[in-house]
C-alpha cells in the first residue's frame, strides 16, 4: 500500500493521478462492452404486465411528461380533454385488427399447426407464418378451424418465402377478411395469457374508431378512448384527425443487433389523405399542437413529412426513428409503455428525451402502473 506519511505532496499527487488514470481506462474498457441496444433494457416486475383491460377504458392512468419543465404528473386518460388546448389536433390510427391468429392441423398427418395471417394480395394469395412439428412441403394443405372446431377451411401451402413466411391459398371463394372472421382468433401478444384469447378480447383489443381492416396488432394507445371522451374532445374544439397504419407483427419484435444503425425495420402500409393534411396544417397555423395518439400515427405523420413538410401519402413505410432524429410534424405523443429493446421504446425516448423518459419509466414502475397493450399510458408534451 502506498504510504503517504513520508511522501512529499508532489509524490502523493502523482500517485493519485496514476490511480485515477488506471480506473478511468478500466471504465472505458467496460463501457466499450455496453452495446447501444443494451441502453434500452429495463427490469419490469411481471405483476405489472396487464392481462386484462380495465372495465372502463378512460380510467387508465396517464403519466403526463412535460419536456419543457422536465416534470411528471399523474393523471387519468379521462383528464385528456382538459390537458389539451382547443387549437390542438389529435391524430388517431383508424386501422382495424383482424382476427389473424390461426389454429388447425396438417390435413394429411393430423399434426397440430398454428399460424398468423400477415397479408393478402390482389390474387387472393395469403402470406402466413406457421409453426408445426416436422417440415411442411409445398403443395401440402392445412385444415383451419374456429374456436369451436367447426367452420373448417383448407389452406394450401404454395411456396416458402423469405423470413420464414409461406405463400398460401385458401380453397374457398370467400374473401380473406370474411374467412378470418369465421375462423380467426384475436392475435394477442404472448405476454397476455400466452396469446390465448377470451371472447371479450374481440371487442377489448379494438379501438372504438377502427374502420380499416388490416392490422395484426392493435394500436394500443387508441384502446383507451371511448365515444364519451371523444365527444368531450370535440366539444372543446380539439380537432380529431384519422390516419391509417396497419400494424405488423414486426412492431413488437425486439431489436437483436447490437447497434441501432444495423437494425432493419419491417414495412407497414399506411396513408394520410389531403383533407387530414389540411386539418393538421390549419391546427399548426392557429398555434395548436399536433398530438399523435400512438407511435403508429406518429410514424405515418413523420413518413409523410420526409420531404420537409406534411403532405398526403400512401404506401409502405420502414421508418425507424432513433437518435438523432428531427421531428417535423408531431408536437405531442400519447403512448403506452413499451417492451425493453423494442423499436417503440427507442422512438419514445428519442421523442421525449432520453433521460426524462428513463425517469418516467422508473416512476411508473415505482407507482405500479400497468404496462404494455392492456396497460396505462403516458402523454408527452
Amino acid at each position: 500500500m502506498f504510504d503517504v506519511r513520508f511522501a512529499c505532496p508532489r509524490q502523493v499527487l502523482s500517485a493519485h493521478k496514476n490511480a485515477f488514470s488506471i480506473v478511468f481506462k478500466q471504465s472505458q474498457v467496460l463501457l466499450s462492452f455496453v452495446s447501444e441496444i443494451d441502453q434500452y433494457e429495463y427490469e419490469l416486475p411481471k405483476a405489472l404486465i396487464a392481462q386484462q383491460p380495465l372495465a372502463r377504458r378512460a380510467d387508465a392512468r396517464l403519466l403526463v411528461v412535460d419536456r419543457q419543465s422536465q416534470t411528471l404528473e399523474h393523471c387519468h386518460v379521462r383528464d385528456l380533454p382538459e390537458l389539451l388546448s382547443p387549437r390542438d389536433a389529435l391524430v388517431l390510427n383508424n386501422t382495424r385488427v383482424i382476427p389473424a391468429r390461426l389454429l388447425g392441423y396438417r390435413t394429411q398427418t393430423g399434426g397440430r399447426w398454428s399460424g398468423l395471417f400477415l397479408s393478402v394480395d390482389a390474387h387472393g394469395i395469403w402470406q402466413v407464418l406457421g409453426q408445426t412439428r416436422g417440415k411442411l412441403q409445398a403443395g401440402e394443405t392445412v385444415t383451419l378451424h374456429d374456436v369451436n372446431g367447426q367452420n373448417e377451411v383448407t389452406l394450401r401451402m404454395l411456396a416458402k418465402l423469405d423470413g420464414g413466411a409461406w405463400a398460401a391459398k385458401p380453397e374457398s371463394d370467400t374473401s380473406a377478411f370474411e374467412l378470418l372472421e369465421m375462423i380467426g382468433r384475436v392475435p394477442l401478444p404472448a405476454y397476455i395469457r400466452d396469446g390465448e384469447m377470451i371472447e371479450k378480447d374481440r371487442e377489448a383489443y379494438q379501438t372504438v374508431f377502427a374502420t380499416q381492416p388490416g392490422a395484426v396488432a392493435a394500436p394500443t394507445a387508441g384502446l383507451h378512448f371511448t365515444e364519451s371522451i371523444l365527444d368531450k374532445i370535440r366539444q372543446r374544439a380539439i380537432r380529431t384527425c384519422h390516419v391509417t397504419l396497419h400494424v405488423g407483427i414486426g412492431t413488437f419484435r425486439p431489436i437483436t443487433v447490437q447497434e441501432l444503425s444495423e437494425h432493419r425495420m419491417h414495412c407497414e402500409w399506411g396513408s394520410i389523405d389531403a383533407a387530414m393534411v389540411a386539418e393538421l396544417k390549419a391546427a399548426r397555423a392557429s398555434g395548436g399542437r399536433i398530438v399523435s395518439v400512438g407511435t403508429t400515427s406518429l410514424r405515418v405523420l413523420e413518413t409523410a413529412s420526409r420531404a420537409g413538410t406534411l403532405e398526403p401519402w400512401e404506401g409502405e413505410t420502414d421508418l425507424f426513428i432513433r437518435p438523432p432524429y428531427e421531428f417535423r410534424s408531431v408536437d405531442g405523443l400519447m403512448t403506452n409503455f413499451h417492451l425493453p429493446k423494442s423499436t417503440l421504446l427507442v422512438l419514445v425516448r428519442t421523442f421525449g428525451g432520453d433521460e426524462l423518459i428513463r425517469r418516467a419509466y422508473a416512476e411508473a414502475i415505482r407507482d405500479s402502473y400497468r404496462f404494455y397493450s392492456y396497460g396505462d399510458a403516458m402523454l408527452i408534451l
